[in-house]
């Protein structure tokens, strides 16, 4: 029992002082776990690449400047089609500040049976105000970072920081798999190889798949919104594409700002039977089609336990704590199984 326990011990006493670690560097090991993350997703081109017989260095390269192709691909297409967007809603706005006072205060009226008052005109003119000073609002932002002169070399040593960690660990990210497992302890090593295989073998379901999902769920979206014909369909198709990341959430927060969205601009009921069956079809593909291909199977994390997971880590750790929260859950959970195996108490572990 004792040579059982032994290495849970070591692992227990790893993962206090990686905690307390990541309490007291936090803000120093944020763009480091970045870039790792980075890495980890993109170290499977990278591979593939180098069975191309493409040196690894150059496939870095390669990789590098695939994503700067996209990334202004994406923000040379959508970025004016979301200003375009964004302006018309603005403009319409004083509209919908009517059809509210003049449909909706009313029907709360008759079913809270009370009296809800709201001086419109006031209303108007503060959305304006503050509608029209969102193109102005880079002046002071920019005087604030101005003055802040120690933050602003903190961020932009930290967006240099990031690029370069990334390119040199994806460049020597075999090597690093390779001579990990020598830094722990030799009776702890054969699980430890174990469980870092099956993590891995999570996290790219969870990472690499779920980027997959959210981009096509945004695209389907983003598409069948723009079909419908709501005027925020890129924004909203946005949102919900991103927020899928989260189960659950992309579907429900984009179909409440669909709907929300499509009332007010053809103030007709039957638009959000559209509306929901854009958000019915994503929501189907995603779990019939798109998850099961590029997630994969049973990945052993329950949707609480992604939702727990990603509030928590934020909670202690901010910003570091949700980059950490899915391998962390997946590490645990992986543990967890370990365990209960090793102790004969999963019926999945016994042989």
């Amino acid at each position: 029992m004792k040579d059982i326990w032994r290495p849970w011990l070591w692992w227990t006493a790893a993962a206090v002082a990686a905690g307390l670690l990541l309490h007291l560097l936090g803000s120093v090991l944020t763009p480091f776990l970045l870039s790792a993350l980075l890495a980890y997703v993109a170290s499977p081109l990278v591979n593939r690449f180098e069975r191309w017989r493409i040196p690894r260095t150059l496939g870095v390269v390669l990789v590098f400047a695939l994503f700067v192709l996209v990334l202004f691909g994406l923000v040379a297409g959508l970025i004016p089609e979301f200003q375009i967007q964004m302006a018309a809603f603005i403009a319409r706005a004083p509209g919908y500040l009517v059809v509210i006072q003049q449909r909706w205060l009313p029907w709360l009226q008759r079913i809270t049976g009370g009296t809800v008052q709201l001086d419109m005109k006031t209303l108007n003119h503060a959305l304006l105000q503050h509608l029209g000073g969102l193109g102005s609002a880079a002046g002071p932002f920019l005087n604030y970072v101005s003055r802040s002169g120690a933050h602003l070399a903190i961020w932009l040593l930290d967006l240099v920081l990031v690029p370069v960690v990334t390119f040199y660990l994806l460049r020597d990210w075999n090597l690093i798999l390779a001579r990990t497992p020598q830094l722990i302890p030799q009776a702890s090593r054969g699980a430890a190889v174990r469980i870092a295989r099956e993590t891995d073998s999570i996290l790219a379901a969870l990472l690499r798949g779920q980027l997959s999902v959210m981009l096509v769920l945004a695209l389907i979206y983003s598409t069948g919104l723009w079909i419908v014909g709501v005027g925020l369909a890129l924004p909203i198709g946005l949102l919900a594409g991103i927020a899928s990341f989260v189960p659950y959430l992309g579907f429900i927060t984009g179909l409440v700002t669909a709907g929300i969205a499509a009332w007010l601009q053809f103030q007709d009921a039957s638009v959000l039977v559209w509306v929901g069956l854009v958000f019915g079809i994503g929501q189907t593909l995603e779990s019939m089609v798109l998850t099961p291909y590029l997630v994969g199977g049973r990945i052993g994390l329950h949707p609480v336990a992604v939702i727990f997971a990603i509030m928590a880590g934020g909670r202690l750790f901010g910003f570091m704590g949700v980059l950490l929260a899915l391998p962390g859950a997946a590490v645990l959970s992986v543990i967890w199984r370990y365990v209960r195996a090793s102790s004969g108490t999963d019926p999945a572990g016994q042989q």
